[in-house]
């Protein structure tokens, strides 16, 4: 290789060395990692994070009738945090989860919660709404209950599950959905953030 070849070869890597530094100096401009940064400010430490918006609304409810309260329409719910819990009083893992659900009401109604509690029931024998009655009586529920034996709102929110907790915000909003059992402290803190109650406020009291 000649001489004026291997200048020229030299040449060519000194530039092509000086193209990557240039890259590398755009990629890692301070402005632009700035800009980056604000755009997606991190949530202040101690503070929960927002909850996502799941659902623009919550679908109306199609009761055959109702218990321990008058039919609660849409407009019955405006400007509250709703809390619509679907089980059946067959359903052991809906026992389970009535305490927490009950306690909630109990602690949170003043705030502005509203626990709307939509029996849909799995078998025959739980579509009587005397046995609904009955038990509801027996365990001491005083939440509201919609009777759905038909499935109606059941299949308005889509709903495949016992139980099942969907937890709308005072524009109507689903902000969180739990299926099954647990997510206790989850499902409070959610209620809580909504109704934008105190940290150091008393949390609800699960009686046993």
């Amino acid at each position: 290789m000649t001489t004026t070849a291997k200048a020229r070869l030299g040449l060519v890597a000194l530039l092509v060395v000086a193209a990557v530094a240039i890259v590398i100096a755009r990629r890692t401009d301070p402005e632009a990692v700035d800009r980056a940064t604000s755009a997606a400010p991190a949530t202040p430490a101690g503070e929960p994070a927002p909850l996502p918006i799941l659902a623009a609304s919550a679908p109306a409810v199609q009761a055959d009738g109702w218990l321990n309260t008058e039919p609660l329409a849409a407009a019955d719910l405006a400007g509250k945090v709703v809390l619509y819990e679907f089980w059946t009083f067959g359903c052991s893992n809906c026992r389970a989860v009535l305490p927490y659900v009950e306690a909630w009401h109990e602690r949170y109604a003043k705030d502005g919660l509203v626990v709307l509690s939509i029996h849909t029931p799995e078998f025959d024998y739980e579509a009587d709404p005397d046995a609904v009655a009955d038990f509801v009586d027996e365990e001491g529920v005083t939440y509201p209950v919609a009777l759905d034996p038909d499935r109606d709102t059941w299949r308005a929110f889509e709903n495949h599950a016992w139980p099942a907790i969907y937890l709308h915000d005072q524009q109507g909003r689903r902000r969180l959905v739990h299926l099954g059992e647990g997510r206790y402290d989850e499902t409070e803190d959610a209620i809580r953030q909504l109704l934008d109650v105190a940290p150091d406020a008393e949390r609800a009291e699960v009686r046993a």
